[in-house]
């Protein structure tokens, strides 16, 4: 099969992988510090972090959030969790996405969190990963939508005809979308959007930026579609976009379109499962929190991160991986090209053994 521009610029960005570990060194750094001790001004809040056990805690180091990924790694150390289950959390800097991958193969950081579709790719790549916890799922149907996983939004100046995203099937020409990366959830997801109206993928022209960045971006009429979280789902309605789809329009079953994975390398599991037991059920018990007070974690993220934030993502409360949850992701990337047909099992991106029913 012939291989499309954006096939061929998927498979290059899988590559890049190995690439990049060789070439060398993460920008951005700053010093090591807790999650909750990163910020300028400290999350506010009615309980304070939880004093650490005397018990010597082993250190897990993770790059510095400043967006939507940072709510359960924000909760999870302001509330005491991680120190509760002998884990150290520290955020070593920001940097920016294609270099996080390297920084775990590297050891400059031990755990981030991924879609199954760009695990799937940093694997085929030659990363040794494991998913060992599901990080954010889809709410369910009859939830507050606030909390799926995306919206998408259109410049109702630009495209006064267009009402919905299926409208976009009249727009002529390419269309430009906004997305973090080539291979995440962002591109995952509009895809299924674009196949349900039958609007043919190759009317797309993705264009990379952060979801903060989206929004001026749509509203300068630099891109056509903004695909944004639910931190940023306010800052598109204040700029007068219009809402036009969400992630309850990809056809995909319940909790699938949110899916991320907590992970580290097969070799850092091997040497501290301990550790990792302990992360995980940590960062679980901080995402239960999340859900049942959406409001407060709401606010502490908005207060780490400088801009308003309507609401955080929906997680999963279960130390359970469900592998059939992420075959649409992998069968996708098989579809497109860029992971080889049959190279990869669904079993080849996750370990079930910090599975626990207790939690």
């Amino acid at each position: 099969m012939a291989l499309t521009k954006k096939q061929v610029t998927s498979i290059v960005v899988g590559a890049a992988v190995v690439v990049l570990v060789v070439i060398g060194a993460v920008a951005g750094r700053t010093r090591e510090t807790k999650p909750s001790e990163t910020f300028a001004a400290p999350p506010s809040g009615p309980r304070a972090v939880a004093a650490e056990p005397e018990r010597e805690l082993r250190v897990v180091k993770t790059y510095t959030r400043r967006d939507c990924g940072l709510a359960p790694w924000l909760v999870t150390d302001k509330l005491g969790y991680f120190a509760e289950e002998g884990v150290r959390l520290v955020f070593t800097g920001e940097i920016q996405p294609p270099q996080r991958v390297p920084s775990i193969l590297t050891g400059t950081n031990d755990t981030a969190d991924l879609h199954p579709n760009a695990l799937a790719v940093a694997i085929n790549g030659g990363a040794k990963f494991r998913g060992v916890a599901r990080a954010g799922i889809e709410p369910p149907p009859d939830f507050d939508p606030g909390l799926r996983h995306m919206w998408w939004f259109i410049n109702p100046e630009k495209y006064p005809d267009v009402k919905s995203f299926a409208d976009l099937k009249d727009v002529p020409g390419t269309l430009k979308f906004s997305l973090i990366a080539t291979n995440s959830c962002s591109d995952f997801l509009a895809n299924l959007i674009l196949d349900h109206y039958g609007i043919p993928r190759d009317k797309v022209e993705w264009v990379t930026m952060p979801d903060v960045q989206g929004i001026q971006a749509l509203k300068q009429g630099l891109t056509d579609v903004g695909g944004v979280h639910p931190p940023f789902y306010k800052g598109m309605l204040d700029a007068g976009q219009l809402k036009i789809a969400d992630t309850s329009e990809t056809g995909l079953e319940p909790e699938v379109a949110g899916l991320g994975f907590y992970l580290f390398t097969e070799e850092f599991i091997a040497r501290n499962p301990e550790a990792v037991r302990g992360f995980a059920r940590a960062i679980t018990r901080g995402q239960k929190w999340i859900n049942e007070n959406p409001e407060q974690a709401r606010v502490w993220t908005e207060e780490a991160i400088g801009v308003p934030v309507s609401a955080n993502h929906f997680y999963s409360t279960k130390l359970v991986i469900e592998e059939d949850q992420v075959k649409p992701w992998l069968n996708d990337l098989e579809n497109s090209g860029v992971v080889p047909r049959g190279k990869l099992k669904t079993s080849d991106l996750v370990v079930h053994d910090f599975e626990d029913l207790s939690l």
